[in-house]
C-alpha cells in the first residue's frame, strides 16, 4: 500500500501527511487500485438524495407482495427518494414470508417527489367529532338511545309494579 494521496479533480499525488489539495482545495481520496470495493449498502446510500431524507416516515403507496414493494423501493431509490418497507398492520401471515401487504414509507420531505413519481394522491384528512357524522348516522344513534331508555324504563316499571 502506497502512501500517497491524490486529488480527485486534478489528479496530483500529495504525501500523507495533507488532507487538502492546495490547488484544488478539496479532500484527498486513496488512488483507485487501493480503495475497497463499495459494498451494497454504501453503493445504495451514495443514490439517496440528501434534501429528501429529512423528517417523519410517510406511508406513500401500498403493495400487494414483497417483491412488488421492492420494485417500488428501486424506482424510488433511481430518483435519490430513499425509502422503507413494512409489513401492513392485520395480516395474518408470518414475517419470513413474501406473501402480504406491504407499506412504503418515505421520509417527510421526499413525500411530494415520491408522490409524483409513482402518481399516487395523498389520503384525504380524516375529520372525526359530530360535524363529519352524516345525519343518518346521528338520527339512527338517536333513535337507539331513545329505545335503549324506553326498554330499561319498562323493565323498571315492570319490576316494581303489581
Amino acid at each position: 500500500m502506497s502512501q500517497a494521496l491524490l486529488c480527485p479533480a486534478c489528479e496530483t499525488p500529495h504525501g500523507p501527511a495533507e488532507r487538502f489539495c492546495p490547488d484544488c482545495g478539496l479532500p484527498l481520496v486513496l488512488p483507485p487500485e487501493e480503495r475497497a470495493p463499495l459494498t451494497a449498502a454504501q453503493e445504495r446510500a451514495r443514490k439517496v438524495r440528501a434534501s429528501y431524507a429529512e423528517g417523519p416516515l410517510v406511508r406513500i403507496a401500498a403493495a400487494r407482495n414483497q417483491p412488488e414493494a421492492e420494485l417500488l423501493q428501486g424506482l424510488l431509490l433511481e430518483e435519490g427518494i430513499p425509502s422503507m418497507v413494512r409489513r401492513s398492520g392485520g395480516f395474518d401471515v408470518p414475517d419470513f414470508l413474501a406473501s402480504g401487504p406491504r407499506d412504503v414509507l418515505v421520509p417527510q420531505s421526499g413525500e411530494g417527489a415520491a408522490r409524483d413519481l409513482l402518481r399516487t394522491t395523498a389520503p384525504r384528512p380524516r375529520v372525526s367529532g359530530d360535524a363529519a357524522a352524516r345525519p343518518w348516522v346521528r338520527a339512527l344513534a338517536a333513535a337507539l338511545a331513545v329505545l335503549v331508555v324506553a326498554v330499561v324504563a319498562a323493565g323498571v316499571i315492570a319490576a316494581i309494579g303489581p
